[in-house]
């Protein structure tokens, strides 16, 4: 990753060059915005220091430029002391941060890793989102970052023949990820047999794994494959692994590690090839700590472990799952549901989805069948009313602590029943505005300390300063019509 200096000044850009380089940071040198542009269209670059006096065009236009073409790189603006209001500007359209001739050495590095780290960052969340071939074989929807990662996985492990073991709460779709995994896979063209271990009697679950002969028990009036082998070349996919009876798990691992199956009532074995996949919505470990399962049998499943997530971890998930269930239902039913109401959608996102992907499925066919469209209101989600807490428009004021150490200097905030100063912020009001106001109450709390409300609120002191410098500058703005309704009043 390399910082590319953009000066025209052969002097300062030498100094800077030499800053960072001590500090192990690669550079490169242009001085002019044309310059800088190709050089950044190349490729290569991850930061760019741009000045915004340059001999050919502003740094604002260069600026432009970069976001316009959503050029991959991140900005720090140097700026001269007067020109504070600028560098608001350039931050406002796009920049990361600024930093004011003359330089120091320290803050020019902080300020040049910081950005780095961010590009980073954002190259790792870009990686990350990135489209994979398994999202459109897996049958699911949604694209947050969770999801996006359960895709990832499915798209690794396909590729083996190891065992998989699936974990997460009931209704997040362990068999749709299990049936992926299949799909993905090179065994693709042979069975996927799922069987769910809780929903079989314990007296039939070995015969419907490992099949039995003619007479083994009442009833069996002719031999008959079990899952096993009928999932012979493909993929045996084992739901609720965990209610498996202790017995029942030592047939199980010896048929995985010799890969023969013997029927109930035959002394006969067969070999087969069969690729292993299990879920559970319990914490495994805890099975085995518990003594309800066997610790060998865990090891030798729990191979390639793959976490769903819950869909209230999800995101926008939820609101997408819903159109789709919505357009897929109205469908079914003849109706002609288009989407959701403001206040229903706020409904569904309010909601804790303890049932996950299921509930969603259940709560959106019920009101489909039971209303009529075009969009989905508020009052249409039976299912779920009483269960959400209306939205919350007005604004409250909620206490906050801020954790100060006991040894900081007095301050005029009040303390807590912990010792702990106590703030008040009232809702409702822009991000920017909340934030002052904690970063203020923390800098007071801890006596004026810059560095010790850095290392208090987890963020850089670069951060801190240039935060405090964009806040005199707006001031100083503010400031500035008023006193000039003053002067006008007086004359």
């Amino acid at each position: 990753m390399k910082v590319l200096i953009v000066e025209d000044a052969l002097p300062l850009a030498t100094v800077y060059g030499h800053h960072l380089g001590r500090a192990g940071i690669d550079t490169l040198h242009v001085e002019t915005g044309r310059e800088a542009l190709g050089r950044i269209r190349k490729g290569g670059v991850s930061v760019v220091l741009l000045d915004l006096q340059l001999p050919d065009m502003n740094g604002m236009e260069v600026l432009e430029v970069i976001r316009e073409e959503q050029l991959p790189v991140t900005v720090v603006v140097v700026t001269s002391s007067g020109s504070i209001k600028t560098a608001v500007d350039a931050m406002q359209a796009g920049a990361y941060d600024f930093i004011v001739k003359p330089v120091a050495e320290e803050r020019l590095v902080t300020t040049t890793r910081n950005a780095l780290e961010r590009e980073t960052l954002t190259e790792v969340v870009a990686e990350v989102q990135k489209p994979t071939t398994a999202k459109a074989t897996t049958g699911f929807v949604g694209s947050s970052l969770p999801m996006t990662a359960v895709y990832k996985m499915i798209e690794s492990v396909a590729r083996s023949n190891a065992s998989v073991f699936i974990t997460g709460e009931s209704g997040t779709g362990k068999e749709v990820c299990a049936e992926a995994i299949h799909k993905s896979s090179p065994r693709a063209k042979r069975p996927f047999v799922p069987l769910n271990c809780a929903a079989i009697p314990k007296d039939l679950i070995e015969s419907e794994i490992f099949g039995h002969v003619k007479g083994a028990f009442t009833g069996a009036t002719s031999d008959r494959d079990g899952a096993a082998a009928r999932a012979d070349g493909g993929t045996l996919f084992l739901d609720e692994i965990c209610e498996l009876e202790l017995n029942l798990q030592a047939k199980l691992l010896r048929f995985l590690q010799s890969g023969t199956v013997q029927k109930v009532g035959s002394d006969s074995l067969k070999k087969v090839d069969v690729r292993i996949v299990c879920a559970t919505n319990r914490d495994p470990l805890e099975e085995v700590e518990a003594g309800r399962f066997r610790e060998d049998l865990y090891y030798r499943l729990h191979v390639l472990p793959i976490g769903l997530p819950p869909l209230r971890a999800r995101g926008a998930d939820i609101l997408e799952l819903a159109r789709h269930f919505l357009t897929q239902f109205a469908l079914e039913e003849g109706k002609a549901f288009e989407g959701f109401s403001v206040e229903a959608e706020e409904m569904l996102m309010a909601h804790g989805w303890p049932g996950n992907v299921r509930e969603m499925q259940n709560t959106i066919r019920n009101l489909v069948v039971l209303n009529e469209g075009p969009i989905v209101e508020a009052d249409m989600l039976t299912t779920l009313q009483g269960r959400v807490p209306a939205p919350r428009r007005e604004a409250g004021v909620v206490p906050l602590q801020v954790p100060v150490s006991q040894t900081a200097p007095r301050s005029s905030v009040a303390p807590g029943p912990d010792g702990w100063p106590v703030i008040s912020l009232t809702l409702g009001q822009p991000y920017e505005t909340l934030e002052k106001q904690i970063i203020e109450a923390t800098i007071e709390a801890c006596g004026g300390s810059l560095p010790k409300t850095a290392r208090t609120l987890q963020v850089s002191p670069s951060t801190l300063y240039r935060k405090k410098e964009i806040w005199a500058a707006q001031d100083e703005a503010d400031e500035a019509p008023a006193a000039e309704n003053e002067t006008e009043e007086v004359q």
